[in-house]
């Protein structure tokens, strides 16, 4: 675990990298607690949309947990990170999980930030050292695996690197507490220990329904069932986004060598076909309202 220190209350600004499922909701999460909230993507439309996203998880969050105990935060969003790179207490980078991409991100940004100010990658299998190689103080660097959707889930497993700083750490905790969650350090690997563990259970899940054993929905039923699963893996992959999962997998298959982690076919078919999940209206089953 994580202890905040005694600067825990200084006013939070995040900048928030990055305006996809992830982004958003950690952007959900931040605002209802009182955080201001800078939100940068490439291009006007996704921004817009991702305005609409926020809005209608803000919702969500009241019905799911109550009222905020803060008031909200304000939200900003732009397609440049430059007029908030001063004041930004932390930033987060959420972008696709794509070593590459996520490397060309954090070099830009920790190029602009001021010393000492905590950049946060938020990746479910990328280790936090190999993007450090890619920024300019590899002590601000940390990782951060929050879960889908980041308003309801009150807990973060924290990535510390083997180069990352204490006071990077100390302030990611203050922020962890700002926002109410309780944070787990683990130490750096592919996959950490949340997507070691989840990934190549659902990819074996597909695997199943692949080979004709059970039906998506027998899995679903028997993992809640008889084994306690709060959804089902194959519903689970559809909230993760598959498009999400095959990259993280494939992370993993790479970084590991571990076959159970090389993505089956159903699940690149799907990809391929653009059932991704919820955000897209159909992945292992339908939704009426797509979140994107």
């Amino acid at each position: 675990m994580v202890t905040p220190t005694a600067g825990a209350g200084t006013e939070q600004r995040i900048l928030v990298l990055g305006a996809g499922v992830m982004g958003t909701g950690i952007t959900t999460l931040a605002l209802r607690h009182g955080v201001h909230v800078t939100l940068v993507d490439t291009s006007a439309p996704i921004l817009t949309e991702a305005r609409k996203r926020i809005a209608a998880e803000l919702r969500m969050a009241h019905l799911l947990t109550g009222p905020a105990e803060a008031d909200p935060g304000e939200l900003t969003t732009a397609t440049s990170a430059a007029h908030a790179t001063g004041t930004a207490t932390a930033v987060i980078e959420a972008v696709v999980e794509d070593a590459t991409v996520k490397a060309q991100v954090l070099a830009a940004v920790s190029a602009a930030v001021p010393p000492g100010t905590p950049i946060i990658t938020n990746t479910s299998s990328i280790p936090v050292d190999e993007l450090a190689d890619a920024v300019a103080r590899p002590e601000d660097l940390l990782g951060t695996h929050f879960m889908n959707p980041s308003y309801a889930i009150p807990m973060v497993e924290v990535v510390r690197g083997p180069r990352s700083g204490d006071a990077a750490m100390a302030a990611a905790a203050d922020l962890l507490a700002v926002l109410g969650r309780k944070a787990i350090v683990v130490r750096d690997a592919p996959g950490f220990v949340t997507s070691r563990l989840l990934h190549p259970m659902i990819n074996d899940a597909a695997r199943v329904v692949q080979e004709g054993t059970a039906s998506v929905e027998d899995v679903d039923a028997l993992m809640t069932g008889c084994l306690g699963h709060p959804t089902g893996p194959l519903r689970t992959a559809d909230l993760i986004g598959i498009d999400n999962l095959v990259d993280a997998l494939r992370v993993l298959h790479k970084r590991t060598g571990d076959e159970r982690s090389r993505p089956c076919d159903l699940l690149l078919g799907k990809v391929r076909d653009g059932h991704h999940g919820r955000k897209t209206g159909r992945g292992f089953y339908h939704y009426e309202e797509v979140f994107r």
